[in-house]
């Protein structure tokens, strides 16, 4: 059996599928936000202006949140956490340069093409590496809304950088 049995215009009937009611497909279908139409009213950090595309309130979402980020050059965000939700940053323009740990501690940078994943309640910082470009991100969440926990957090001087080290993708000293 598929999963569409789960889908709420959906009903079971003696194993075989059966509409529940017809569907207003144009009205529950899919949707196109344009980039110029984006919702800044959700949850903020001192140094980015984040703009709500996909979500519960506008889209009907249930289980992704989706937006843009913008970094001013030379900013840096406040440190944060995104609680119980899973984030995935796609880097469009410009350098990205991110702290995370307790103290800040870790670094890695990112430039355009590249996915960053914060995995739940990461306490970490957006940086923007360049002194003269914007940093645009698409960001993508686990959930309908944003949750942002902003920290006070005292960040060690000189962080360490950490590589993305896999079987298959080796160490950049390594070669």
């Amino acid at each position: 059996m598929s999963q569409d049995h789960e889908h709420p215009h959906y009903r079971a009937e003696h194993g075989a599928e059966q509409p529940a009611a017809p569907v207003d497909w144009r009205e529950h279908g899919v949707k196109v936000i344009k980039g110029d139409q984006l919702d800044s009213n959700t949850a903020q950090t001192p140094g980015m202006n984040r703009a709500a595309a996909i979500n519960a309130a506008r889209v009907g979402a249930q289980k992704i949140w989706a937006g843009t980020v913008t970094i001013h050059p030379n900013a840096k965000t406040g440190a944060h956490h995104h609680g119980a939700l899973e984030s995935v940053i796609y880097v469009v323009r410009g350098q990205a340069r991110m702290r995370w740990g307790e103290h800040l501690e870790f670094t890695a940078e990112a430039g355009p093409g590249d996915f960053i994943f914060v995995p739940p309640y990461v306490p970490h910082q957006e940086i923007n590496a360049s002194t003269d470009e914007p940093l645009e991100c698409v960001l993508v969440r686990s959930d309908n809304e944003a949750v942002v926990v902003n920290l006070n957090i005292d960040a060690v001087e000189a962080p360490e950088t950490v590589y993305w080290v896999d079987p298959i993708h080796k160490h950049p000293h390594d070669h």
